[in-house]
């Protein structure tokens, strides 16, 4: 068995590349008008698979929901501290946020499922960027997902009772900080 450093010095400097399968498309053109989270809109979009991995779409219209990861295409840098959209206080960790700017820009986004045509999926909760590239698609499964007793750290302490219905973007949330101040 190898140990920690062996595993370090074998992955430390490797570069580990992913393929597009499909692009995501929505009404979402900035970062500042993108809601921070899909579960605060009902924003449409699409999920378009290309064509070669659309086999792979076989049974998904069986779930209501779905997980796409996708690459953070337009991330503008990365740092490992930054100020939370949902934190008018302090700076956290990027690994203890939701931002793009990351060390591996990866995003994840749970989207509702309404309608699979060919390889279009038709989604609802969309809070992704128009034209990103999807890297890959898994069912939510309420079974395996869903987890009791689950704290959210920092986000536990956060007043999001008006977020739902306010559009939450970058710029909605810096105003509603701005009125609260």
């Amino acid at each position: 068995m190898e140990s920690y450093e062996e595993y370090r010095e074998i992955w430390k400097n490797r570069t580990i590349a992913y393929h597009p399968i499909g692009i995501i498309r929505s009404d979402h053109t900035e970062h500042e008008n993108t809601p921070v989270q899909g579960i605060f809109t009902p924003s449409p979009g699409l999920v378009e698979v290309f064509p070669e991995f659309s086999e792979g779409l076989k049974d998904i219209d069986q779930f209501t929901h779905l997980y796409l990861l996708y690459h953070f295409d337009r991330a503008t840098g990365t740092a490992l501290i930054r100020k939370p959209f949902l934190d008018d206080g302090e700076e956290r960790g990027i690994f203890a946020i939701r931002h793009f700017n990351r060390p591996n820009p990866i995003g994840l986004s749970i989207v509702g499922l309404t309608r699979v045509s060919g390889n279009v999926l038709e989604v609802t909760g969309v809070d992704i960027l128009d034209g990103t590239p999807l890297l890959d698609i898994k069912p939510y499964i309420r079974q395996f997902d869903a987890r009791e007793g689950v704290k959210s750290g920092w986000v536990d302490e956060q007043d999001l009772a008006d977020i739902g219905g306010m559009n939450s973007t970058p710029k909605r949330l810096r105003e509603r900080e701005n009125r609260q101040m």
